[in-house]
């Protein structure tokens, strides 16, 4: 199943790929640094990064922004609130919150793919207020709770 994202392509994006999957079981496009020449991201800091894109998402779908694998393994680079969210009514530009939780600085230059954008649906919910939750084995347990 394929579902078309529409597109704007701003001024410095210009030039850059278009979101696209690295190969065909991909299940996330990359996305690319619109910055006009690089950044330099320090250990221990947070940057937004534009991409160059305003979208429109299809109601009933988000885009779930997530960090890359290869930023997470080899700089310890992650998408701070990950993942990101860009709903279906949003029209702003698409940043990526990137957070260096490395020990080394990261030059991040233009064109360079900095996160994937997942299309997920989105399910409605509603909310009924009740005395009582149906018991389950697991009960109150929480972090920590299974020994791991």
């Amino acid at each position: 199943m394929e579902t078309e994202i529409l597109l704007r392509v701003l001024e410095h994006g210009n030039g850059l790929p278009l979101p696209s999957r690295a190969t065909p079981g991909s299940s996330g496009v990359d996305l690319y640094a619109a910055v006009k020449d690089h950044l330099i991201l320090e250990p221990g800091s947070v940057m937004l990064v534009p991409t160059g894109l305003k979208v429109c998402i299809p109601e009933g779908f988000e885009w779930q922004i997530r960090p890359r694998s290869g930023y997470a393994l080899k700089y310890g680079v992650t998408v701070l609130n990950t993942p990101g969210t860009i709903d279906s009514d949003y029209r702003g530009e698409v940043k990526v919150i990137l957070a260096n939780l490395g020990r080394e600085s990261l030059v991040i230059k233009r064109g360079d793919r900095i996160a994937q954008a997942v299309l997920a649906p989105v399910v409605k919910q509603s909310f009924r207020v009740v005395d009582r939750l149906p018991e389950t084995a697991r009960g109150e347990g929480g972090f920590g709770h299974s020994g791991g």
